[in-house]
């Protein structure tokens, strides 16, 4: 038999796996004879210490024809004599993977009881191929930047004595690169005009808007007037947002007399009320307080009066990009409203949840 000793030359560096979270590096070391294999390596599924079901994927060229009936792999501190276990290393639960291309995997036996060895048996034989042996379930060893050995060694016997093939490869246990990045928090809102004899919750708009303005124009006691806004909402925040409106006070003319509020609120809206009255309703169903829906319920046309204080009309419990709420005005007067031109101003607040 020609001589199998180890010539110590590392003859090939490669990187053979970059992920965002880790580097593997592979060191192949071809030992001197006819029949040591070739193009060695083996990559680690996760190369960072103490990783558990990590998977080791060795591949081979050169591969002799004869056949063989064993397949030892050994994982070493040296790359021969006697060595240990890597550190932290367990090969105990090791398995082979069903896509190995080396042998036919469904033929072969698996014993990994002794640490830091996998034994692979076929009592029947068979001619390996140029291609990888793949084990499942393996847990790294603790130690990082320092090179370890696969030992790979091919037998014709099922007892593992007379060698066909081997070699000797190089690997090392490497910490994942951290990666970390900042994402500035986002918030934009928008106000959009909407036309005449367009729906808002139920009701009918019978002027159009400005994206500044609700100009209700004259008003008559035979026809209420609606109107209607499209709020747009787009934000990163993690728990969404809540949108809130309210008024700068009563709709007051020049004089000081006012228009009523409908008599509905936020948390119960009501049916508009016939005579003077001024109030606002969302399309919104999401709400964040129960019941969520009460302004789109049995049909919608509900209305609150506006306050002093925000109340919500729109909501989203999570990130959202271009999120529209249509928030519907209408004013109604009696015969008995003063004339004038009444004027208020509403107000938005857009508030990110993170």
């Amino acid at each position: 038999m020609k001589n199998k000793k180890l010539f110590k030359v590392f003859s090939m560096l490669s990187v053979t796996a970059l992920t965002l979270s880790q580097v593997a590096l592979s060191l192949s070391m071809p030992t001197a004879q006819a029949a040591s294999l070739s193009d060695g390596s083996v990559s680690l599924s996760d190369s960072r210490p103490s990783q558990t079901n990590v998977t080791y994927t060795s591949s081979f060229q050169n591969v002799s024809a004869t056949s063989i009936q064993c397949i030892e792999l050994n994982f070493n501190t040296v790359a021969s004599g006697t060595g240990s276990v890597p550190t932290g290393m367990s090969t105990t639960s090791a398995t082979l993977n069903s896509s190995s291309t080396y042998i036919t995997p469904a033929n072969w036996t698996v014993d990994a009881t002794t640490n830091g060895t996998v034994k692979l048996t076929y009592a029947t034989g068979e001619s390996g191929t140029d291609g990888n042996i793949i084990l499942d379930g393996i847990t790294n060893g603790s130690t990082v930047d320092t090179g370890y050995f696969l030992r790979f060694t091919t037998y014709s016997d099922s007892s593992c004595t007379t060698a066909v093939d081997n070699a000797t490869i190089m690997f090392i246990y490497t910490n994942g690169q951290l990666v970390s990045l900042t994402v500035d928090p986002t918030l934009s809102f928008s106000v959009a005009s909407v036309a005449s004899g367009q729906t808002v919750n139920g009701a009918t708009t019978n002027v159009a808007t400005s994206t500044t303005t609700i100009p209700f124009g004259t008003v008559t006691t035979s026809t209420d007037v609606v109107a209607a806004h499209d709020l747009t909402v787009t934000t990163n925040a993690t728990n969404g947002y809540t949108l809130y409106t309210r008024y700068t006070g009563q709709l007051t003319n020049g004089s000081g007399a006012t228009i009523d509020d409908v008599s509905g609120t936020n948390a119960t809206p009501a049916s508009f009320d016939t005579g003077e009255a001024f109030g606002y309703t969302t399309n919104d169903a999401t709400l964040s307080s129960a019941p969520v829906d009460r302004f789109t319920s049995s049909g919608g046309n509900k209305w609150a009066s506006f306050t002093t204080s925000n109340a919500e009309v729109a909501y989203a419990d999570s990130a959202v990009d271009t999120d529209t709420t249509r928030v519907g005005y209408q004013v109604g007067i009696a015969g008995t409203t003063e004339a004038g031109t009444y004027t208020t101003t509403v107000v938005y607040t857009a508030t990110p949840t993170y």
